[in-house]
């Protein structure tokens, strides 16, 4: 009985011991959930999320931008193919652009009016900035992800067409000069034509948007929706093709790269994790119990 009793004692010791143990573990060895949950923002005051998100917008922005330096082999092959692409469609820009002036002729005002807007900056920027927004006062992770991933890749996008107009040049159709006439660094508005801006911005918005959803139905809606601008582009002559299908190319590379960088670090986390109890046998001198480890 005196050995039952002790045996019974001990295992009471050990298994006290092993939530102070837990405890101590879960500290040390859960160092990434304590992460998740501080980056839920349930611990985080207004300007902690403010200050992380910023950071989390300049780490996306500079992951775009370096992206190229950590290319592999089907990386380079799907950049070849892209500019390949673009170069054949250089022998049609002209004809295209005929084409859809005519068909912008029966495009009710309304629509192309929209596809402008939407493309312009200070839209753009107001709709991703409220969608943050709401993220934020809200504590709704996904949607301050979203937000994050708008802002970035809308920056990103953003500086990138911004100087290449300026220093390629190119002319605009409705300079009536040919789509291989340039004036490099030229600060005249009808010679920043490539790439579009008004495709790089509404494409971006869509594809970020589209990201979010696995229904294919709501996908191929914000799609359509985030077509109309760079469409409406080429309705107005304001483009030649290469200049949108390159602005539509950069968008989604963009995009994905932003993305892609949120989600290696791991810098928003849906939901709360599921902590799975690891359980072990310990035995000892006058000493049984089992040890769990969360």
């Amino acid at each position: 009985m005196t050995h039952i009793k002790s045996l019974l004692a001990s295992i009471v010791l050990v298994l006290i011991t092993s939530t102070i143990q837990a405890q101590d573990t879960t500290t040390k060895e859960n160092s990434q959930d304590t992460l998740t949950v501080k980056n839920s923002g349930d611990k985080m005051s207004f300007w902690q999320m403010v200050k992380y998100d910023g950071l989390s917008v300049y780490g996306g922005v500079k992951h775009a931008y370096t992206s190229p330096f950590r290319w592999k082999g089907d990386d380079w092959l799907t950049f070849g193919g892209l500019m390949a692409g673009n170069a054949i469609l250089l022998a049609v820009d002209e004809s295209a652009n005929d084409y859809f002036i005519k068909q912008g002729e029966g495009v009710p005002d309304v629509i192309q009016e929209a596809g402008f807007r939407f493309g312009k900056p200070l839209l753009n920027y107001g709709l991703t900035t409220s969608v943050y927004t709401l993220g934020l006062i809200t504590k709704n992770q996904k949607i301050r992800k979203t937000g994050v991933l708008l802002i970035a890749s809308a920056t990103a996008g953003g500086l990138l067409q911004t100087l290449s107009k300026t220093a390629i040049g190119r002319a605009r159709p409705l300079t009536g000069e040919g789509n291989l006439s340039f004036k490099f660094w030229s600060s005249e508005a009808g010679y920043h034509s490539f790439p579009s801006g008004h495709a790089i911005l509404s494409f971006t918005t869509a594809h970020a948007f589209a990201k979010q959803f696995d229904n294919l139905f709501v996908k191929g809606g914000i799609y359509a929706l985030g077509m109309i601008t760079p469409v409406s582009r080429l309705w107005g002559g304001a483009h030649w093709l290469t200049d949108v299908t390159l602005g539509l190319a950069l968008s989604v590379v963009i995009v994905d790269s932003v993305d892609n960088y949120l989600k290696k670090d791991e810098r928003y986390v849906y939901g709360n994790k599921k902590h799975k109890i690891r359980w072990n046998l310990r035995m000892g001198a006058n000493q049984i119990g089992i040890v769990g480890r969360f």
